[in-house]
């Protein structure tokens, strides 16, 4: 009997230690990766990745990384601590996101993640149009720009509602 104890405690005492070298690495890639400059290097694959990290990190749950080709237009899914479900598009992007990226996003929310709180964060700027569509859009969108992003990357912001939440244009509230 105390050796089946002894073995149990080690089994939980192991699975402990996997689960805090885990969180362990996850902060170290998550604070190597907090400035801009790295995140314009890096690949969509890769920024998808910090993105589905950044999340776990906030307190996200259930998260997937769905990106490639057939991915339905939302790159993550994840599910917030109370239960709300998010769709997430990311686009690493030297450039501008316009208007069609944006209604592209809003499609896919509105066909397959309906009831999702559509997130769309990218490492660059969204033009005026973009913005206008979706902040004139039927389902709510959150918008994660330049700025924002580095605001986000740091812990300075957070896409969880009610903890200084941002909404769109990469605005916090509160």
């Amino acid at each position: 009997m105390t050796i089946a104890a002894a073995a149990i405690v080690m089994f939980g005492g192991g699975l402990f230690l996997r689960f805090r070298m885990i969180e362990a690495r996850r902060a170290q890639f998550l604070a190597a990766n907090t400035e801009l400059a790295k995140v314009d290097v890096m690949t969509g694959s890769q920024f998808e990745h910090l993105v589905a990290e950044r999340m776990i990190h906030e307190g996200f749950h259930r998260v997937r990384e769905r990106g490639r080709s057939g991915d339905g237009g939302v790159d993550i899914v994840a599910v917030a601590p109370g239960g709300g479900r998010y769709a997430i598009q990311c686009k690493r992007y030297t450039r501008t996101v316009g208007a069609p990226e944006v209604r592209n996003f809003l499609g896919a929310l509105a066909n397959a993640f309906d009831g999702h709180t559509g997130v769309l964060i990218t490492s660059g700027r969204l033009t005026r149009q973009a913005r206008e569509e979706a902040l004139n859009a039927r389902q709510r969108l959150v918008l994660v720009e330049r700025d924002g992003l580095a605001d986000w990357l740091t812990g300075k912001i957070t896409l969880l509602p009610g903890r200084r939440p941002l909404v769109g244009g990469g605005e916090p509230v509160g």
